[in-house]
């Protein structure tokens, strides 16, 4: 599977939140600005994963078609662990 160069910058992007996150503890910053922060770092999670999904899905199905394995299958298994992540 290919992952872009956009891809990949969209995750450090999020490390970079990590360790924003991880100094405002240090600085023992207030809890709100802490959550707002974690909530801005979730948000980005959730965009990049559905971002390499939508871009891999159809890759992945045609890989896996060309395997004998069954799409609906596949497509369940991907995207199931999405939906009950929420």
């Amino acid at each position: 599977m290919e992952y872009t160069e956009q891809m990949k910058h969209r995750v450090k992007r999020l490390e970079g939140q990590k360790r924003g996150v991880l100094r405002m503890m240090d600085e023992e910053q207030d809890c709100k600005k802490l959550v707002f922060q974690m909530n801005a770092a979730r948000t980005v999670l959730d965009r990049d994963l559905g971002l390499i999904v939508g871009s891999n899905l159809e890759q992945c199905v045609r890989e896996q078609t060309e395997n004998g394995e069954n799409d609906e299958t596949f497509i369940q298994e991907a995207v199931n662990p999405l939906v009950k992540s929420r």
